[in-house]
């Protein structure tokens, strides 16, 4: 194996690297400028390389610690096992060197499943309503970073994993933006505003130290340097595993949430479970035929006729589908619930990691929102299902049914 290969050439080898070497750069150019640094660690192979090589510069003196570190983890109650597991080990070593990590969620009413099955939001899609990113990670980390903010004195450089050749769009965003700010594209991408954050511009920087780094530079890291006791021992090894490791291809290489409403098929998951040890996970390959469902018109309302808006104007999507009906929202519940047990009851027979992609606080909670009738704003519950038809006025005078 390559990852072996480079250990057996000398074990210092990626430590002085170019690759290293250019994240120390990036550090060393923008770190000293600002006296708190922030981690943004979703759990994933980039941001977990980036977290562990950062701790380590500083650990080993290369790298000098500012004032204050602070890892914001963002839990979306939605990781793959193994990058759960994976975390909260990480969690428990960083602790031991007296490092502050915040579990950033999102708050009850808005977590992935409280908000589908509780509110009746649909489930999130590609072409109109992706909206998972945002709610479950892109604001929890914005509101954590603003409080911290108030506890600190002076700004703070929030460091990401943010990598060239993980995504053709975000490389285009990246090509556009590294040369902002006076940064030059070999060290780092360095923005000195996080389009965001508001209410928080001016004290609040990002840079992406592994900018440069190819996916194999990860996988050694991750599976071979990261975990041995000179490196930090840190337990990176499972995040690799579930990608795949050195088998993973760059345009693969990125996981999502169990059953994931956004992607084609559950490559990450598929990995995962391909694993003897891992294997009785399977079941969650459930979850996305139900979100699929979930989203077919006999399970949500639509808006009947033309929708006059609160400003007096006609919403521009006339008869638009909406919410999940309430026994469509307790179908998934149990549907989902049956999927947690059947892991759960073999994971207990096996010795193996349960999982918990729906608490009982969050369970109650949407029971709670459906027997109070809960619906999105702007929806009643008085509208007709989708699949109803309705006569529709054309300009020629005809009328003829629609089915939504």
């Amino acid at each position: 194996m390559r990852g072996q290969a480079t250990l057996f050439e000398g074990s210092n080898r990626l430590v002085y690297d170019d690759a290293i070497e250019l994240t120390l750069q990036s550090m060393q150019a923008y770190g000293p400028a600002h006296d708190h640094w922030g981690i943004a660690w979703s759990g994933g192979k980039d941001s977990t390389a980036t977290l562990t090589l950062i701790v380590h510069l500083i650990d080993t003196g290369r790298l000098q610690r500012p004032k204050s570190l602070t890892v914001f983890y963002a839990d979306t109650r939605q990781e793959l096992l193994p990058l759960a597991i994976s975390a909260e080990r990480i969690m428990q070593q960083m602790a031991e060197r007296g490092i502050q990590c915040e579990v950033v969620r999102a708050p009850l009413d808005k977590r992935f499943l409280v908000y589908i099955l509780g509110r009746g939001v649909p489930p999130p899609n590609n072409n109109t309503l992706r909206w998972c990113t945002r709610q479950i990670k892109v604001d929890p980390m914005t509101q954590a970073l603003a409080d911290r903010l108030d506890e600190l004195n002076g700004n703070i450089l929030m460091i990401t994993g943010v990598r060239q050749g993980e995504s053709a769009i975000r490389d285009g965003r990246i090509a556009m933006s590294c040369g902002k700010d006076g940064a030059e594209c070999g060290q780092g991408w360095y923005q000195q505003v996080l389009p965001e954050a508001k209410g928080i511009r001016g004290r609040l920087a990002t840079l992406a130290p592994l900018l440069h780094w190819r996916v194999c530079n990860v996988w050694d890291w991750l599976k071979i340097y990261a975990p041995l006791p000179e490196y930090g021992g840190w337990a990176t090894a499972t995040v690799a595993d579930a990608y795949g490791g050195d088998e993973a291809e760059e345009i693969n290489a990125r996981t999502g949430c169990n059953g994931c409403p956004l992607t084609e098929n559950d490559k990450a998951l598929d990995t995962v479970i391909a694993s003897p040890k891992w294997s009785y996970l399977a079941p969650l390959k459930g979850l996305k035929p139900i979100y699929r469902e979930l989203r077919k018109p006999h399970n949500r309302l639509r808006k009947p006729g033309i929708e006059v808006l609160k400003s007096g104007r006609v919403a521009a999507n006339p008869q638009r589908m909406g919410p999940l009906t309430f026994s469509a929202r307790l179908w998934a519940l149990g549907e989902i619930l049956s999927i947690q047990d059947q892991v759960n009851s073999a994971a207990r027979a096996l010795g193996r990691p349960e999982i918990d992609i729906l608490n009982d606080e969050e369970e109650a909670r949407i029971r709670e929102l459906i027997g109070a009738e809960t619906w999105p704003q702007g929806w009643d519950g008085d509208e007709p299902t989708a699949d109803t038809p309705i006569d529709t006025v054309y300009a020629d005078g005809s009328v003829q049914p629609l089915f939504i």
